[in-house]
């Protein structure tokens, strides 16, 4: 096989590189929120940006029932010039019980939405960190009801163990607390969990700008989900569009495998042989 033939087969697996959650595939690996947004239409254009096939809505906060023109529902409904659908991803954001977690989830169901959820169960209403013990008992529950639960937990290696043994096709931890835009705050906790994890691991709150989500997608991450680092940057519409591209170079790095880091610079050429001159 040809260099010029090996090169272009990378790319062709690039392309085909899929992120699978359970009975779900996906091109996208950029999952996106739709709050924070000046209207629908900065929305409707961001979500084009940002090239997501996945979007994420807060059952509390969203009424479902709406389909009207301009309406939440419309435009993830496709019905508002994209040309296409996306994948809706309910959340539990807002839930501070188990009980009404599950509730939650239930009311998505019955109202048409898919069994893929987000599950939130929120430990401290000001820096929004879960409650990972309840976030467990909650998806113990959900998954033997069919659901296809996205847990969003701490970056603990033992919780995200937890999760994905009661049946979590995937963990989504936190990269910072969320809204804080700090970035990868403890890089080694997700590698850990990396290490260790069984099922795609998805960045969940944290992210700030483009060189984060690349960061987390170099560490071997499967996905992002993010949605203030979009809706509260100056230009939404233009940060979608870092983000896609972002997302895309991260994981294609990891795929490449990076250089070995080195303490110094060596030569590219070998020195042994060189002609020193008369002594």
């Amino acid at each position: 096989m040809s260099e010029v033939t090996a090169q272009g087969n990378e790319r062709d697996a690039l392309a085909d590189d899929r992120l699978q959650i359970g009975t779900h595939s996906f091109g996208s690996r950029l999952f996106v929120g739709t709050g924070k947004y000046r209207n629908v239409e900065e929305t409707r254009l961001a979500l084009e940006a940002s090239g997501a096939e996945v979007v994420t809505v807060a059952l509390r906060r969203i009424d479902l029932k709406e389909r009207g023109t301009g309406s939440m529902m419309w435009l993830l409904g496709g019905a508002a010039g994209t040309g296409r659908r996306y994948t809706i991803l309910p959340n539990t954001a807002g839930c501070y019980t188990v009980e009404d977690a599950v509730r939650t989830c239930r009311l998505g169901r019955e109202l048409g939405l898919s069994e893929l959820c987000k599950l939130e169960v929120i430990g401290d209403p000001r820096t929004l960190f879960p409650d990972n013990g309840k976030t467990v008992e909650a998806a113990k529950i959900l998954v033997k009801e069919g659901f296809t639960v996205l847990p969003y937990c701490s970056d603990d290696p033992v919780v995200c163990r937890e999760l994905e043994d009661a049946g979590c096709p995937a963990v989504m931890p936190l990269a910072a607390p969320i809204g804080s835009g700090l970035g990868i705050r403890n890089p080694y906790n997700l590698m850990i969990i990396l290490e260790q994890a069984k099922v795609p691991v998805i960045v969940d709150a944290g992210v700030g700008t483009a060189s984060d989500a690349a960061v987390a997608m170099e560490l071997g991450c499967h996905g992002i989900l993010m949605n203030t680092a979009i809706a509260a940057a100056q230009k939404p519409v233009l940060m979608a569009e870092a983000m896609k591209r972002a997302v895309w170079a991260g994981r294609a790095a990891f795929l490449a495998g990076r250089m070995p880091r080195k303490l110094h610079a060596s030569a590219s050429s070998p020195l042994d042989g060189l002609v020193t001159g008369a002594r």
